[in-house]
């Protein structure tokens, strides 16, 4: 397979678009960055530097529309030295609210095609396969991806379902173009099969491939939550695999859509978590994991196996407080000057729905700079997802792009703020903590100089006439951070123990509250970041979840309050030694909504869960922060009215599990996607180039007595 698209690195100044918003540091704190536009001051304009864009991309349709959705895009160059062309595939869904049926219902179109020259500006070209292949019956085509194998280009897919034996599959479809035409492969690459474990009728979720070629031998990686993720080889024409050379690389309940990087001696499995479809609640992220062989085993940064019970992964991409949320199923590609691009779907919390309202999400596509911080991917040096003008990619020999890494700076915490912080190192709760609900007689106990407390068998659901207890206190006036360190007696491996859970909310009350807190999910221990709001429309969901970075028998967990012009900010942390922080992502509330900080043990009784310490402190340089972008003002909730949902709703998994509400009984049954494809998968060129350009110019613009800095939202901050 050759995808690899070799681009000659040029040469030569180049310019400093405008920055990145806000952002993280490893090691913490609050971010400050210019969202300056800076150029670097020349005589002439460079005609060869690749020109700026703005989120999302665009894609035409040949009526004059634009498509409103890619999801789980694919990219690849054509390999034709005539043909300057770089072709964009989607997965089987609606593109536009007025195409429909004749019955009114949503037109869905068959791995739609696209095709641009400078990766930004897309035109359609057509439905990749525009009959549905016999053998996967009723089935849909998700999760496209696209590669170059012996002069033929290949066309992977997602079968939903096939004929016999029933349960998805992996399929494949054959062309001497990228336009065209396709002739499927007539069967499975990879065939339905029961997960590891389960029963001879449980059909696991064959989904989401990914192939890679390294040195002579195909590999194609598959799978999902329900069942994990695996690799096997493929044959020399990409058209069959061998079951037998089948490795298990991410355990079940956590991983989609995954991506393989080759870069400097190691392979990087980026992977997408939770799930991919509920409006604005959407958390959907991206993670990673390296390994020196493209069969594993992969570890994150911290060396936690992607298939340990208490899961590793290492953020690369997530939601920052700008409007996108639900950023992940992503692809990488390479450009001319050697800068990688992410391309992802993303749902604008603004505009969630296809159909004005209702509950088909819609994922635009997206793309920013894939950059590389000690050895680990992370998008626009740790700003995440953009929605402000930012530089373009170098899409054709002779480009530069204008993209330069900035990182974000640092500002450190303030001092313990000693009359909201607890050791619980007394006889009593010391007098700041006040209870919702009096806990059961005896589950609450003060020892060894931390807080125990035994998990409830109710949760947090919205339910005023049954809440569950929590552990209340005030939050500080102004912008804060508060960790607490937590533990629960919980096995680290094995299932099932849903949704059994421990952590830190911050609460306008019991049904509008962010939630951070490690939890028991199927087979795997995770920390999950949420966020339930009793302010949407009666159809939208009011819960929605992103995960962190992985649990350890103590697990620092962290939030940090900061605000926009518009809105409160809530970035969510985690920290296996509370020194190195990994990021959650970013929730948003209401402006100056009224917090309190709260304590939860609850999702299911017969377990313990163990409070150590709370910590509060100030931020240093804490002041009211201008929106992550100067696009219009996002609200945090959409105003938009109910409407009647679509007739057909294609899908994306769902998060596994989850822990909101009363847990439901466990099960090993998949459920349905929500909406829409499988996977990113790669067509990117997996040169292993590196992301500076050849030549970097710089310009510090100073107004007045000073340097104008715009202060960012906090992300990870530095513990003292």
């Amino acid at each position: 397979m050759y995808k690899q698209i070799f681009a000659a690195i040029t040469a030569g100044a180049l310019a400093i678009g405008p920055f990145v918003q806000s952002g993280v540091t490893p090691d913490g704190a609050l971010n400050l960055a210019s969202n300056i536009s800076m150029q670097v001051a020349a005589s002439t304009a460079d005609d060869s530097v690749a020109p700026e864009f703005t989120n999302p991309l665009t894609l035409n349709l040949t009526d004059g529309k634009q498509a409103q959705q890619c999801a789980d895009p694919d990219i690849i160059r054509s390999q034709e030295p005539t043909d300057p062309h770089w072709y964009l595939f989607c997965t089987r869904d609606a593109l536009h609210p007025d195409l429909t049926e004749q019955d009114g219902a949503l037109r869905f179109f068959n791995i739609p095609t696209y095709r641009s020259t400078d990766l930004v500006s897309w035109d359609f070209v057509g439905e990749s396969l525009t009959t549905r292949p016999a053998w996967i019956g009723d089935g849909d085509m998700w999760a496209p991806d696209i590669t170059y194998i012996d002069g033929k280009y290949l066309l992977y897919y997602t079968a939903t379902n096939t004929v016999t034996p029933g349960g998805s599959a992996i399929g494949v479809a054959v062309s001497d173009s990228p336009l065209g035409p396709w002739i499927d492969s007539g069967g499975p690459v990879v065939e339905p099969m029961k997960p590891v474990g389960g029963g001879d009728a449980d059909k696991r979720w064959v989904y989401d491939p990914e192939v890679l070629s390294v040195g002579g031998t195909n590999y194609i990686y598959f799978g999902s939550y329900f069942g994990g993720v695996s690799v096997r080889t493929l044959s020399a024409d990409g058209l069959t695999s061998d079951p037998e050379s089948q490795v298990e690389i991410a355990i079940s309940n956590r991983y989609e859509g995954t991506h393989v990087i080759e870069r400097d001696g190691w392979f990087y499995l980026l992977a997408s978590a939770t799930n991919c479809c509920a409006g604005p609640v959407t958390g959907y992220g991206v993670f990673a994991g390296r390994s020196k062989s493209p069969m594993g085993p992969f570890v994150d940064k911290a060396g936690v196996p992607l298939t340990a019970g208490r899961v590793g992964g290492t953020p690369v991409l997530h939601q920052n407080g700008n409007q996108w949320v639900g950023t992940g199923h992503h692809t990488v590609v390479t450009d001319f000057a050697g800068q990688q691009w992410i391309v992802y779907h993303a749902v604008d919390r603004t505009q969630p729905y296809m159909q004005e309202t209702g509950t088909y999400t819609r994922r635009p596509v997206l793309m920013d700079p894939l950059d590389w911080v000690d050895g680990w991917p992370v998008v626009r040096g740790g700003f995440g997802p953009s929605n402000s003008p930012i530089p373009g990619p170098a899409a054709q020999p002779g480009q530069k792009t204008g993209y330069v890494m900035q990182t974000p700076q640092k500002v450190e915490l303030g001092p313990v703020i000693t009359e909201l912080s607890d050791t619980f190192d007394q006889e009593a709760l010391a007098p700041q903590w006040q209870w919702n609900k009096s806990p059961a007689e005896g589950t609450v106990r003060l020892q060894d100089g931390s807080l125990s407390w035994d998990t409830q068998a109710s949760d947090l659901n919205g339910n005023p006439d049954d809440p569950t207890s929590v552990l209340f206190e005030e939050t500080p006036e102004g912008d804060f951070a508060v960790d607490v360190v937590v533990s629960m007696n919980l096995p680290p491996e094995g299932c099932c123990y849903n949704y059994r859970q421990a952590g830190l909310i911050l609460a306008q009350d019991e049904a509008n509250f962010i939630k951070l807190v490690t939890a028991s999910i199927w087979e795997t221990r995770q920390v999950e970041f949420a966020k339930r709001s009793s302010h949407f429309p009666s159809n939208y969901p009011a819960y929605g979840n992103g995960v962190g970075g992985p649990v350890g028998e103590k697990t620092h967990l962290r939030i940090i309050r900061t605000t926009s012009e518009t809105e409160t900010l809530l970035t969510g942390f985690s920290s296996l030694d509370g020194e190195i922080w990994e990021e959650a992502g970013t929730w948003t509330m209401e402006l100056d909504t009224q917090l309190r900080i709260g304590l939860v043990s609850m999702g299911g009784d017969g377990f313990e869960a163990t409070f150590d310490s709370v910590t509060v402190r100030p931020l240093v340089e804490s002041s009211t922060n201008p929106n992550p972008d100067p696009n219009p003002d996002p609200t945090d909730e959409p105003t938009l009215e109910p409407s009647p949902e679509p007739t057909e709703d294609p899908g994306d998994s769902v998060t596994p599990g989850g822990s909101e509400g009363s847990a439901p009984s466990p099960t090993k049954t998949p459920q349905p996607k929500a909406e829409g494809g499988g996977q990113p998968s790669g067509d990117l060129a997996k040169t292993g180039f590196t992301s500076s350009p050849t030549a970097v110019a710089s310009l510090v613009l100073l107004v007045g007595a000073g340097a104008v800095l715009l202060l960012r939202r906090a992300l990870l901050a530095k513990a003292d």
